[in-house]
């Protein structure tokens, strides 16, 4: 029996524990699911406890983490990113197989060549975004040169959005992830390759910046361009292309509106705000606008000047920005405060769908002539709860776990799905689960 260890059982990991606990009587798998929330857990596994245990854990208990991991034939790190590295070192010093859906960090690269010495796999970016992406594009670009083609241009966006049916607030916004990924996006500074030049986007300008994507049945899109898309040649394989960019999509105005919070430094996470619930949120609003005697919604007009409008005024008042509500947090930085706001505020409600949309757009040559080819996907939740953002992370995760535990691949080391043996698999299942791409070309 094939004892399968899942660390972290938060709001995208429904699916891949799911999946995992359907399959595993076929399979002779026994899972048990580590979290702090130890009584939720139970609720999920009541039907399968032949095959599956929850464990109370404490992120901070190495002995406990440690003796986990060594009763484990494969273990799936679902906690936040910078803690996978962690486990990533007791699994290649216990010799286990791990998975992630996150970023390749340095940390995680430097274990490499002793996991492939030792026959123990990595995997890492096997999600939404990135995995889902990478498989995508890969099939894509592999299927482009093996016609001859030359691709001059990829661009890649991604959004974790709400579905219309539930967009009941002006922000066309609701937390389907990590509310903290999403008030912390776009910092840092955007690099990627236009008409064969290095091009940079500070985050004071991230937000304002943004270019119009289309998908059919859905409208328009605002995207704004991801941290880093030049790293993406080389596991492309498109060390010569001209354009490389990848982006984030949000509703139209959602970028605007956002850009008052980078502005006014309201997304700065660096410092503490002590005795905040002394304050309101409008007076905090107040502590970062210019002194003066005009009303705070004056104050931020003139500050903004020609970069607010009569529709973002909208989306502010919405939060109770203007309302006097009052800061509950005794000590926390300004983007915490942001936060604890918008997690009320674009909470799924019951029964609320989200949804996820994705495009690739790609221009090639061949046969002396240019052509493009768009490739769009659009995923629909459940519910709140069955998200689409836990679908397209979670899924194509466990099914590339399934396919390495029973033999469909051996690859060892640290590996993402942009070779064939890893994404081929994973895209044709995803298709008999209603995730499927649609190709246009012109």
């Amino acid at each position: 029996m094939t004892r399968i260890l899942i660390i972290g059982a938060g709001r995208s990991s429904s699916s891949l524990i799911n999946y995992l606990l359907k399959h595993a009587v076929q399979y002779q798998w026994h899972i048990t699911i580590a979290d702090a929330n130890k009584k939720a857990v139970e609720d999920k596994i009541k039907t399968y406890q032949s095959i599956a245990e929850a464990v109370e854990f404490d992120v901070h208990n190495v002995s406990l983490r440690e003796t986990l991991i060594q009763k484990a034939d494969f273990v799936v790190s679902m906690l936040p990113a910078f803690m996978h590295v962690d486990v990533a070192k007791d699994c290649v010093r216990f010799g286990k197989h791990l998975a992630t859906a996150s970023y390749v960090s340095p940390d995680m690269k430097a274990l490499d060549a002793e996991a492939k010495q030792k026959n123990i796999l990595l995997l890492n970016e096997c999600g939404l975004d990135p995995g889902i992406d990478h498989a995508s594009a890969m099939k894509v670009i592999d299927e482009i040169k093996a016609k001859g083609g030359k691709i001059t241009s990829f661009k890649s966006f991604c959004g974790g959005l709400v579905a219309p049916e539930s967009n009941d607030n002006p922000w066309g916004y609701k937390f389907s992830w990590n509310p903290r990924n999403v008030i912390l996006a776009g910092q840092g500074t955007a690099q990627f390759i236009e008409e064969s030049q290095l091009k940079f986007i500070p985050y004071n300008r991230i937000y304002t910046q943004i270019e119009t994507i289309s998908i059919d049945g859905y409208g328009d899109f605002d995207a704004y361009a991801n941290r880093d898309s030049i790293s993406y040649k080389e596991p492309y394989g498109l060390q010569d292309i001209e354009t490389l960019l990848r982006g984030t999509l949000r509703f139209p105005g959602y970028c605007k509106a956002w850009n008052v919070f980078v502005k006014l430094g309201l997304t700065d996470d660096t410092y503490k705000i002590k005795q905040a619930n002394r304050l309101t949120y409008t007076s905090l609003l107040n502590s970062f606008l210019p002194s003066g005697k005009q009303s705070v919604k004056e104050k931020l007009k003139t500050f903004m000047g020609a970069e607010i409008d009569a529709e973002v005024m909208n989306k502010l008042e919405y939060l109770d920005l203007f309302s006097d509500k009052p800061i509950t947090l005794v000590e926390a930085s300004p983007a915490e405060l942001l936060q604890h706001l918008l997690e009320e505020k674009w909470l799924l409600k019951p029964g609320d769908k989200d949804m996820i949309v994705m495009q690739h757009q790609f221009v090639y040559e061949l046969n002396g002539n240019q052509k493009q080819l768009n490739s769009s996907l659009v995923v629909i939740g459940d519910d709140e709860v069955h998200t689409a953002m836990a679908k397209t992370v979670g899924l194509p995760l466990a099914i590339t776990i399934k396919n390495f535990l029973t033999g469909q691949f051996k690859l060892y080391g640290v590996q993402i799905p942009t070779v064939k043996e890893i994404y081929e698999p994973m895209l044709q299942e995803l298709e008999t689960l209603n995730i499927v791409f649609k190709e246009t070309e012109a």
